[in-house]
């Protein structure tokens, strides 16, 4: 099929850059607009979360939170410990929880909930909980409320970044209670009649902290206690004001009137009891319940705002802007401040007290495809923080970390914090020590930290053989190869930029060419390499797992993110490679589970979307589709990228096809909504697909202004006739435009 048939229904795409000489004027008509549009009403938190262990249509929970907040608040209908803490066919809600999770894969830490009873005490989790419907949830970024059948009351929570605000409706009881779960793994609680106050800590997790972790919370009552009792594991003592253990919970009660609203603030800190009391102070104090939610609101509305589309439908609508919230979700703020409003952080890394930024939960082999490429256009004081946090977290730790939550995790492969350092830096970000993180990725190069997926495992093999073999005991090898190849390359553009000496510019150049030792002709895909130079035997291109990362060898031979004219060489030209990337979707999607010994719930989605061996559902094959423009066939890449958004994408609770992942696959609809996408992070280019709205306007830091209009858009007409950027007609990629207005 030739790109001339397409003419007759073929889009314009134009992006003008629209040149704000005075910055403040923009800002203000920015600020008038954001009265204007409520953007919050599009954003739906329940998209994903009809999720399971054995199917991810997201695996998200409704976080009621502020954008990268240090906590997030969700309602808890799943036991204590249970990653999947929210799941949309559950009809009991037995707490609302304060939750750090960043995937229920990795699951939370520092967790501790509030649960309103009435009638006889229930502090027990399979006994408190209270039936509710979904037509009594109101569900919003900032705003949670929900109808608790069992206690006859109503629940509401709002939050700050470190705080949040509580309203619990009761009817007329003389006995009626709010209780406060500590959790297990360590917990303790104090109650204060005096001060109407429950205070104390938790210390559950899942890994990655010091010995000395806690999480300190405080709780404040606008009602005298008249009832006060705590428990201890499964032992409820009465009038008892302290307790500590495993896992301890305290309760308060009091007599109420009908309709009579009972106010909690509640506000936590990694640091000390006195600083969760001062965070309390600072973001909550004396405001009322709807001061804080209108905060919250205009916060998030703020944000929203920044990308204000027009043209598509309600249902684009809402999934844009669902997917625009999840970007913003991670990697949360993990600073406070204090009493001179310095910022200060425990540091999840040392144990100490430190000074700066410190941020967490993220995953960087999701998130170097699409966040922070993101954020290198939107958010770049965001990114640039970012970075004098990574900075922290290799003074502090001694590693740059590949997954963080909220310290070192065992998870993932490759070093893709110098796909972060370099997209941040080639974007012309600035503000922190380059050269401390160019140390740091040097580092990363030269072998595995505390824990394997912390540098490089293989490093040894992958720095003398240019591969990491598949038979020496290395798992994943093949996947690790082709990722530490793009990281070289990375930092081989850091190196550039750095003027660092030109032998060592040339060895990470030569180093990025690394993928080639893993190229098999016989096949035309990427396969395991023994350390004797022979290929693994017997290979299945359909086996997940084993040479790769949660995908098989069709998934994983497009990873040469920063040279696809290389890769298209190998393959034999440009037809050549397009028969290829067509194979991926006209193939059936077969696949060998033997590896994990199930079928896990990639591979089911992947079998299910029914797409061939497309698995969108999973991070590696995402920027694949892009690849067709670099083998002069972009109209391929806008009609499967459309059919991804239209297919795969829904602002309902079964919304995401896979994980949600921290953000990336939400990132990858709201770029390729605006119609491009990031294929190699730090080469600063991005490159055309197929906007879905009609005008796209980016509202940026600077004041100034980037719309992209494409006209005669419509449900059938998607594919792109020209590209006009500043008047100059482009072919296939975004060159470094950005850099010129930002």
């Amino acid at each position: 099929m030739k790109f001339k048939s397409f003419i007759s229904t073929s889009l314009l795409f134009v992006i003008i850059i629209s040149l704000n000489l005075q910055a403040q004027e923009s800002t203000v008509k920015q600020s008038e607009s954001e009265s204007r549009r409520n953007l919050v009403q599009y954003v739906k938190p329940l998209m994903g979360t009809d999720s399971k262990f054995a199917l991810s249509n997201g695996n998200t929970y409704p976080a009621i939170a502020r954008p990268w907040g240090m906590n997030f608040w969700t309602p808890q209908t799943s036991p204590m410990g249970d990653g999947w803490a929210y799941q949309y066919d559950d009809h009991q809600i037995r707490g609302f929880k304060q939750t750090h999770q960043p995937s229920p894969w990795m699951n939370d830490y520092a967790a501790f909930s509030l649960m309103p009873v009435t009638g006889s005490i229930k502090f027990k989790g399979e006994e408190r909980e209270s039936w509710f419907s979904h037509k009594t949830e109101t569900v919003k970024p900032h705003y949670y409320k929900v109808y608790l059948a069992e206690p006859n009351v109503w629940a509401e929570v709002t939050p700050t970044a470190r705080s949040a605000y509580f309203r619990f409706t009761f009817p007329e009881k003389d006995a009626s209670y709010i209780l406060l779960d500590g959790f297990n793994q360590g917990s303790k609680v104090e109650i204060i009649p005096e001060k109407n106050m429950i205070v104390g800590f938790c210390r559950n997790n899942r890994g990655g902290v010091p010995d000395n972790f806690h999480n300190y919370f405080v709780a404040r009552f606008d009602k005298s206690f008249e009832y006060t009792h705590t428990w201890n594991n499964e032992k409820l003592n009465k009038n008892d004001r302290i307790e500590e253990g495993d896992h301890v919970g305290a309760i308060v009660g009091f007599k109420t009137s009908k309709n009579e609203k009972v106010h909690v603030k509640v506000s936590s800190s990694f640091i000390s009891l006195e600083q969760a009391k001062l965070n309390l102070k600072r973001e909550i104090g004396e405001k009322t319940f709807a001061q804080t939610r209108k905060e919250g609101f205009e916060e998030w509305n703020r944000e929203l705002n920044r990308i204000q589309v027009e043209g598509g439908t309600q249902d684009q609508t809402e999934t844009f802007y669902s997917c625009l919230y999840r970007t913003l979700l991670f990697p949360r703020k993990f600073y406070e401040f204090d009493e001179d409003g310095n910022r200060i952080h425990y540091s999840p890394y040392n144990g100490k007290i430190e000074n700066g930024y410190m941020h967490t939960d993220n995953g960087f082999w999701d998130t170097f495809r699409a966040v922070f490429p993101f954020f290198s256009v939107m958010y770049r004081d965001f990114n640039a923080n970012y970075m004098k946090s990574l900075v922290n977290t290799y003074e502090e730790g001694g590693w740059l970390p590949e997954w963080a939550s909220p310290g070192y995790r065992n998870v993932m492969i490759g070093s893709n914090s110098a796909s972060i350092i370099a997209n941040t830096y080639m974007s012309g970000i600035r503000g922190y020590d380059i050269e401390k993180l160019y140390e740091a990725m040097i580092k990363n190069t030269k072998g595995h930290g505390p824990v394997e997926a912390v540098g490089r495992l293989g490093a040894k093999y992958y720095n003398e053989l240019g591969y990491v073999p598949y038979d020496v005991g290395i798992n994943e090898n093949a996947a690790r190869t082709l990722e530490y190849a793009y990281n070289d390359y990375c930092i081989w553009r850091v190196a550039k930029a750095l003027d660092k000496p030109e032998a060592e510019i040339e060895k990470f150049a030569r180093r990025s060419q690394n993928y080639r030792h893993l190229f098999s002709e016989e096949y035309n895909l990427m396969r395991g390499r023994n350390e004797d130079g022979s290929f693994q035997e017997p290979f299945n291109p359909f086996k997940w797992g084993d040479a790769f990362t949660e995908g098989n060898s069709w998934h994983y031979t497009w990873s040469v993110f920063h040279d696809p004219k290389g890769l298209m060489n190998l393959m034999g030209g440009k037809e050549q490679f397009v028969a290829m990337l067509d194979s991926v979707f006209v193939l059936p999607p077969k696949f060998d589970e033997s590896y994990y010994g199930q079928v896990i719930h990639e591979i089911r989605e992947m079998q299910i979307a029914g797409m061939g061996q497309y698995a969108h559902g999973n991070q590696p094959i995402q920027h694949m589709i892009y690849l067709y423009n670099y083998a002069g066939q972009p109209w391929k890449a806008q009609k499967h990228v459309r059919e991804v958004m239209d297919r795969l994408y829904m602002p309902t609770p079964d919304g995401y096809t896979g994980d949600e992942d921290n953000g990336q696959t939400s990132a990858w609809y709201v770029l390729s909504a605006m119609g491009f996408y990031s294929v190699a992070p730090a080469s600063n280019q991005f490159v055309f697909g197929s906007p879905i709205f009609n005008k796209i306007t980016l509202n940026l830091e600077n004041g100034k202004q980037f719309t992209i209009t494409a006209p005669n858009n419509s449900e059938k007409n998607i594919y792109i006739r020209s590209h006009f950027i500043k008047a100059k007609k482009h072919l296939n990629t975004i060159k470094p435009v950005f850099n010129s207005i930002i």
